[in-house]
């Protein structure tokens, strides 16, 4: 089918006696398809003519009955389909944009668009709430078991929003920003009052919504970095009578996760597919008596994984016979192929005829990109994610900013990097990936260094004719490794900064989507709002309030304080504003970075020094022939080496990082008290080579 969204295949409920299911599945040219597996061919049901992209597609029917009714959500409208095709509805919302998630439960109908979330009951609007940031995806109580309507929400801002009605009646913080949501066993456990959830960080957990407040039942991390999960189903799929947890990633990666005990899921098995799982189902569609996994991937593609075993029988010798059947495929398979390259080769001498043609007219094929830019707590660098509908020819990627491009394991791409002139052009960074054939998801990390703002540009090529080419723009903001959390240490040392001026509350508001990561760019509802952000490189924190005419920003790192009173001031000189700006500055704040950072800076520099150690304790030991006369310490950077050099590889310039850090640290420091230190960069440097945490702190204090 064509590129799918998330969560778009559904497989209908199983008919009279006919065992196996058929699946339907929306895509982005609006198309419905709904087919059956027979013999192994897939059979059309029917399809739908094209029309505007399908952003959700879900199964509904009275409460208690077969849910087989087809709606799908395209634009601001909602269509229900027959389970032979035919429509019965389309409901034209009041929503001014586009349908982001969308579930049912018998009459009602949840729907939610970015920021507004909205409930009908047989198409007559109920409830309406706006949300303070981004909602991913809306999911509601069954009605039959908690007897009263429950919707949750999961938002952006690491919360599950918990609604009655029109209004909040509780929120429940997760680990990372939760991306679908999905009803435990399908049916929401025993209560009725379980939800799955999974985030953009690749976490699972499991909460139970009760009337008064959430109760956190279990919580998967991602220890094993894996993708974002986008879509989760229930079922039985081992056949133990307890339903399995099926995820789907966007690495690609489908994971089955079994409850042996009563506690914490465990994962069972993997499979890794090439490209992002939009949706996944299990069922029965290939054959009577034998249960499937069906993902559908990003680019269209549906695939099985089978509980049928593959019989083989052993022939003479080595040979395996193959049965009758999986010859017959494999031979039509071959035909369909030769059949399709043949059309290929016609449609492209009909292009290149034309193309020369004295009425020629040029045409850009358009291809659809699905990228994500997301920032890693774990190592404090960025991921952009790439992903295309074709294959991918090459990516360049250009940025106006310092950054670091760091090494990624499942990157395949042949890099090479251009040298580039930072002075006229502001040109910091120029790469180029090269793809090998049929690579349709590139994963780049980049790391960038606070206060450095600009742009990242990606210059996307598939592999399609007539060359064409794609670029995507990200911003590397003034605080780019700061993180949104829900609370903060308030016992530490803090450094404040006081705005005041002729502004407005969006105006500000504005510059603080600007300054900083995970802010939502609508302004927020009421009269002032509080932040809080926690820096992922040191662990430091940030809490910023504002409202109208007012902004305190609040660090227990001075620098953090400085770049926001510089780009603030600039972004307000832009405008036009006169703003007066005051700050207390604490100096036990100062000792208190320096402590934060000081293991990191020793840990670098002792894997450095190890680093620079391997090749001369190697040539000893091709010298020696043995190792037995060498102190303890020295064997094991040798027995190390492979993991140490691996470690230094993963994080290039991460010494640097911290010098720069540590360098900044000490010119904001004197620069609030009006003193240029530059001139004493060096002593600092010398001082951070011995590594003595005392005499750093000594050195801080004394430069006064």
């Amino acid at each position: 089918v064509g590129v799918t969204a998330q969560k778009t295949m559904r497989l209908l409920p199983a008919s009279g006696r006919k065992a196996t299911q058929k699946v339907v599945v929306g895509d982005q040219d609006g198309v419905i398809t709904c087919f059956g597996i027979k013999k192994g061919e897939a059979v059309p049901v029917f399809k739908t003519l094209p029309g505007q992209k399908i952003a959700r597609l879900e199964l509904g029917g009275a409460l208690n009955t077969p849910q087989e009714k087809i709606f799908v959500a395209t634009g601001s409208e909602v269509r229900g389909f027959t389970k032979r095709g035919k429509q019965f509805l389309s409901f034209e919302t009041n929503l001014t944009e586009s349908i982001k998630a969308m579930h049912i439960s018998g009459a009602d109908l949840f729907l939610c668009a970015s920021y507004i979330y909205n409930h009908y009951c047989d198409c007559k609007d109920q409830h309406y709430y706006l949300s303070g940031d981004k909602i991913n995806d809306v999911l509601c109580l069954p009605v039959d078991k908690v007897n009263c309507i429950t919707p949750v929400l999961a938002c952006q801002d690491r919360v599950l929003r918990v609604l009655q009605g029109s209004d909040l009646l509780y929120e429940v913080e997760v680990p990372g920003p939760p991306t679908v949501l999905a009803l435990n066993n399908g049916n929401g456990g025993d209560s009725g009052e379980e939800i799955v959830y999974g985030t953009s960080d690749g976490k699972l957990g499991l909460s139970q919504i009760t009337g008064s407040k959430p109760i956190p039942k279990w919580e998967i991390g991602n220890e094993k970095k894996r993708g974002g999960i986008l879509c989760v189903d229930s079922f039985d799929i081992l056949g133990d009578g307890v339903k399995e947890l099926l995820v789907g990633r966007d690495d690609g990666v489908l994971e089955i996760y079994n409850f042996e005990s009563a506690d914490d899921p465990v994962l069972r098995y993997d499979h890794a597919l090439s490209e992002s799982i939009a949706s996944i189902q299990g069922g029965c569609v290939g054959k009577d008596g034998y249960d499937e996994i069906l993902a559908s991937t990003y680019s269209g593609w549906l695939t099985g994984l089978t509980t049928e075993p593959v019989h083989r029988e052993g022939g003479s010798g080595e040979e395996l016979k193959l049965s009758q059947e999986m010859q017959s495929k494999i031979s039509s398979l071959r035909n369909e192929l030769e059949h399709l390259q043949m059309k290929v080769l016609q449609e492209r001498e009909k292009y290149q005829q034309s193309s020369q043609s004295s009425t020629a007219v040029s045409s850009v094929p358009a291809f659809s990109v699905n990228d994500k830019f997301t920032l890693n707590k774990d190592d404090a660098s960025y991921s952009l994610i790439l992903e295309v509908q074709t294959a991918i020819d090459n990516v360049l990627v250009q940025s106006d900013v310092p950054i670091d491009l760091l090494d990624v394991d499942k990157n395949s791409a042949v890099v090479s990097f251009s040298s580039c002139d930072s002075e006229p052009n502001s040109n910091f960074l120029l790469a180029t990936y090269r793809c090998q054939a049929n690579t349709t998801r590139l994963e780049l990390k980049v790391r960038s260094i606070e206060g450095q703002y600009g742009t990242l540009q990606a210059y996307v090529t598939p592999r399609i004719q007539p060359k064409t080419c794609q670029v995507h723009q990200y911003q590397i903001k003034p605080l780019s490794l700061h993180q949104r959390t829900h609370s903060i240490d308030h016992n530490r040392p803090v450094n404040t900064l006081t705005l005041k001026g002729q502004f407005s509350f969006a105006e500000i508001h504005s510059w603080v989507v600007f300054c900083l990561p995970e802010v939502p760019e609508k302004t927020p509802a009421g009269e002032s709002i509080t932040f809080y952000f926690q820096n992922t490189f040191l662990g430091t924190q940030l809490e910023s309030t504002y409202r109208k005419g007012e902004g305190c920003f609040k660090s227990d790192n001075i620098s953090t304080i400085s770049i926001l009173k510089d780009v603030l001031s600039k972004e307000a000189t832009k405008r036009k504003i006169n703003l007066n700006i005051s700050y207390d500055i604490n100096e036990e704040s100062v000792r208190h970075t320096l402590k934060l950072i000081h293991p990191k800076l020793e840990y670098q520099q002792l894997l450095a020094k190890k680093v620079h150690l391997i090749d001369a304790l190697r040539e000893l030991q091709v010298h020696e022939g043995n190792v037995d006369f060498l102190l303890p310490k020295y064997r094991s950077i040798l027995e190390e080496a492979d993991q140490l050099l691996e470690e230094y590889k993963r994080q290039p310039a991460h010494l640097e990082r911290l010098y720069g850090m540590i360098t900044d640290l000490f010119i904001d420091k004197f620069k609030f008290k009006g003193t240029n230190v530059k001139t004493k960069v060096p002593l600092l440097l010398e001082i951070l080579d011995g590594c003595d945490q005392d005499g750093l702190i000594a050195f801080f204090e004394a430069a006064a």
